[in-house]
C-alpha cells in the first residue's frame, strides 16, 4: 500500500512537471476564475437564456483538458482536473477567511453605502457553501465525461488520429457533452434545489452554456491543435510516458 501511494505521487509529480508550466498555471487559474466570475450573470435579450461571466474563461479549461487528453490520455487530464478542483477549494477557503477578517474594501468608500457594499463584496468572494460544493461536483463529473469522451471519439480515427479534423471532432463532441453535464449537474444541485428551478430551466441553462462554449471552441480549437503538434514534435512528457511503460 505504501509503495502504491509512493508510485502514485511520483507519477503525479512527473505529470505535473511534464505539462508546460504556463499552460498548467493558466489551467488552475481559469478553474478558480470561472467559479468566481460565475457570481455575475449576463443580461440577455430573452428570458429563457441563462449565462454567467464564468463563460469568459471556462472554455479555456475545457480546451486545456482536450489538449492534455490528446497528448497524455484521459486519466492524466482527469487527475489534473481533480487537482485543480482541490486547489480551487483551498483558495475558496482562503477567500472565506479573508471575508471574515474585520476591514473595509476600497470600493466600499461610498457615501451612506459602506456597510452594504462591503458586505456584498465579502459575500461575493467568500461564496456560498452549496454553490462551491455544487460547482466542484459538477466540474469533476463533467471533466470525467469530457476527457473520456474525447479519448474514445479519437479512437474512431484509426487512419489519421493526429489530423486537425480528428482533433476538432473530438474536441467539439467532448466539449458539448462535458459543458452540458457541467451546467446541468450544477443547475440540478444548486438552482433546482435551492432556487426552485424547473427541469426545463436546468436543461435550457445547460444547452445555452454548451452552445456558448462551442463558439469559443470554434475560434480557438486550431490553436489547441498546434499546441498538441508542438508537444508531440518536442517529445513533451517523455519521463512520464517511460514511467507508465515501466509500470506495465
Amino acid at each position: 500500500m505504501k509503495n502504491k501511494i509512493k508510485n502514485y505521487l511520483h507519477e503525479l509529480n512527473l505529470l505535473i512537471n511534464s505539462v508546460p508550466t504556463l499552460l498548467f498555471t493558466l489551467f488552475i487559474l481559469s478553474i478558480f476564475s470561472m467559479n468566481l466570475l460565475a457570481n455575475k450573470s449576463i443580461n440577455l435579450p430573452v428570458s429563457w437564456l441563462a449565462l454567467d461571466c464564468g463563460i469568459v474563461v471556462s472554455w479555456f479549461v475545457f480546451l486545456t483538458m482536450d489538449i492534455i487528453t490528446k497528448h497524455f490520455g484521459p486519466k492524466a487530464a482527469t487527475t489534473l482536473s481533480i487537482l485543480g478542483t482541490l486547489l480551487n477549494l483551498i483558495f475558496c477557503l482562503v477567500f472565506y477567511i479573508i471575508s471574515v477578517i474585520p476591514g473595509v474594501w476600497s470600493e466600499s468608500y461610498s457615501v451612506n453605502n459602506e456597510v452594504i457594499i462591503n458586505s456584498a463584496i465579502n459575500k461575493t468572494f467568500s461564496g456560498t457553501w452549496y454553490v462551491i460544493l455544487g460547482s466542484a461536483i459538477a466540474f469533476i463529473v463533467s471533466a470525467f465525461v469530457n476527457n473520456f469522451t474525447n479519448f474514445f471519439v479519437g479512437k474512431i480515427y484509426k487512419k489519421n488520429p493526429d489530423s486537425l479534423f480528428c482533433f476538432i471532432t473530438r474536441t467539439y463532441i467532448s466539449t458539448a457533452l462535458g459543458q452540458f453535464t457541467d451546467n446541468f449537474v450544477f443547475s440540478i444541485i444548486v438552482s433546482r434545489t435551492f432556487f426552485g428551478w424547473t427541469i426545463l430551466q436546468c436543461v435550457m441553462c445547460a444547452i445555452t452554456g454548451m452552445l456558448a462554449e462551442l463558439l469559443f471552441e470554434a475560434i480557438f480549437s486550431s490553436f489547441g491543435y498546434k499546441i498538441c503538434q508542438k508537444w508531440q514534435q518536442n517529445g513533451v512528457g517523455k519521463e512520464y510516458f517511460n514511467f507508465r511503460l515501466e509500470k506495465k
